[in-house]
């Protein structure tokens, strides 16, 4: 699962990028009080981008995963969705079925934690209305409803230093994979035991498949898209 950081440091714009009109720019900071409470700066759109090149292979493969520990309102994880969903065109655009699935499969490979609740809100629905555009799907679709579901737990509220949500417990995240013919697979683990990964390189553990280490704390029965809404 690849990680990046959302809210970082700002730093001077190259001149070569400059874009002159500067109004269609989004707001890096919200309010002076955030950033003093939080240190809450979003990263410039440009800065993601040349972020993202450095994993431009990994962006477009639709089932790779991507967590963002500091997600603010989506600077990153909508630009990852936007590559994915060109990939998903790509290779499944002239089956409605696969294109469907696909895309599904692409919003359930991003992940973020964010300690604000609006922030939260907002990175949801932003991520939803790059999914609902491109499948061109309304609120009452069952697409629409299923990837409400995925981001309801895929994006959490929480502490990714402690690895706790804001009510004190684990921060757990379910692994999707998408099995073919309309089936999806879920299963959940704590946050806390996916960064114990590195910690077995080099020792006697490093031989085992992560499924010999990893248990998940909860497996549920496969499930189509329809399920997933329901």
């Amino acid at each position: 699962m690849s990680s990046i950081s959302d809210q970082s440091e700002s730093r001077a714009r190259p001149a070569a990028k400059t874009n002159p009109d500067q109004s269609i720019q989004p707001k890096l900071v919200k309010s002076k009080q955030r950033v003093a409470d939080h240190g809450e700066v979003f990263t410039p759109a440009w800065m993601v981008e040349d972020m993202l090149n450095l994993v431009k292979g990994e962006t477009e493969r639709i089932d790779s995963r991507f967590l963002e520990p500091a997600c603010g309102s989506g600077n990153f994880l909508v630009p990852v969705l936007q590559r994915k969903l060109k990939a998903v065109q790509a290779r499944h655009g002239r089956s409605d079925f696969e294109k469907r699935h696909y895309a599904l499969l692409a919003i359930m490979c991003v992940y973020g934690i964010e300690l604000l609740a609006d922030n939260v809100a907002e990175c949801r629905a932003n991520l939803l209305d790059v999914f609902a555009s491109y499948l061109k799907v309304a609120t009452t679709d069952p697409w629409h409803r299923a990837a409400e579901r995925v981001l309801a737990a895929n994006i959490v509220q929480g502490d990714a230093l402690s690895m706790t949500g804001t009510d004190g417990a684990p921060i757990v995240f379910p692994e999707w994979a998408y099995l073919g013919r309309g089936k999806f697979q879920r299963r959940d683990f704590r946050y806390d035991n996916l960064t114990e990964r590195a910690s077995f390189q080099g020792t006697l553990f490093a031989q085992f498949e992560e499924h010999e280490i990893f248990t998940p704390a909860k497996s549920y029965p496969l499930m189509s898209a329809e399920e997933i809404a329901a």
